[in-house]
């Protein structure tokens, strides 16, 4: 395994099972995809990861290695280290982003792949530059979190955001809260920074070659995604886009059956 990692992770194994790797959105952390695993039972194996700057993992050497492209190939050495040469692979949101990255540079070691309210980044320098400029922004102010009070108003101001619908009126949103209010702000800060959706490297030039079977989940509500999505089934002819009901940009938490119920079809083998 790399020297500038130390992943904190969950393996279940069900011996004779394939893997899935479950990679968490910006904020979250392995736990969660937990309803999901319960639900889907003994039907598969399973790991799940801190990502950089979130969770217990620890990154040393720099902050590149907070990087997509350096994330990518840890993951990739994981997998080695562990004896898991092929799997099912589902990300969401940022671990969507990072998912499609793994998917197009090492397609040879993914079987399907599930990318809930994912994209390829951001296609034009400009575009680039202005999220860049704007995640800056939201990253000072994560690092002003000093307390875990001002950690938990920053965490409510960002779930107000349109693209996550009602999610704070869900049973379950007081639950995936004090999960998030285990990270750091400080760490998170530094994923946002280099890893987010600014800085990554656009990968809309190179989803037509992809051959892996994708699976896109968007939510109903998520009108945003819903367009991003659509315009990566046009590019690939392997990505099949389903719009899920009841739901935003937290799919696997708003509508965690219909979700569920997809991966088993999908991956069915």
């Amino acid at each position: 395994m790399s020297e500038n990692y130390k992943f904190h992770y969950q393996l279940i194994n069900h011996p004779n099972k394939p893997y899935i790797i479950f990679l968490h959105g910006f904020i979250g952390r392995l736990d969660e995809f937990d309803e999901v695993i319960k639900l889907l039972g003994t039907e598969f194996s399973y790991l799940t990861i801190d990502l950089p700057g979130h969770g217990k993992t620890q990154v040393f050497g720099g902050d590149k290695y907070y990087s997509i492209e350096q994330t990518a190939q840890a993951l990739i050495n994981l997998l080695n280290e562990l004896h898991i040469p092929k799997c099912f692979l589902v990300g969401y949101s940022m671990g969507g982003r990072l998912t499609l990255y793994m998917t197009l540079h090492f397609p040879e070691r993914f079987e399907k792949v599930i990318l809930e309210s994912a994209s390829p980044g951001l296609a034009t320098e400009q575009e680039q530059l202005e999220r860049i400029k704007k995640d800056e922004q939201i990253a000072r102010k994560l690092s002003r979190c000093i307390s875990k009070d001002e950690f938990r108003e920053f965490l409510l101001n960002w779930y107000n955001q349109p693209i996550f619908g009602s999610i704070k009126n869900h049973p379950a949103f007081d639950r995936m809260l004090a999960s998030r209010l285990q990270n750091q702000p400080l760490e998170l800060a530094k994923s946002l920074r280099i890893m987010g959706t600014g800085s990554q490297p656009a990968l809309w030039h190179k989803l037509k070659d992809n051959t892996v079977p994708l699976l896109l989940l968007v939510g109903h509500n998520d009108e945003k995604f819903i367009n991003i999505n659509t315009e990566i089934a046009i590019k690939c002819t392997v990505a099949k886009l389903e719009i899920i009901s009841n739901s935003a940009h937290n799919i696997h938490l708003e509508n965690t059956l219909e979700f569920v119920q997809h991966i088993q079809e999908f991956l069915a083998i």
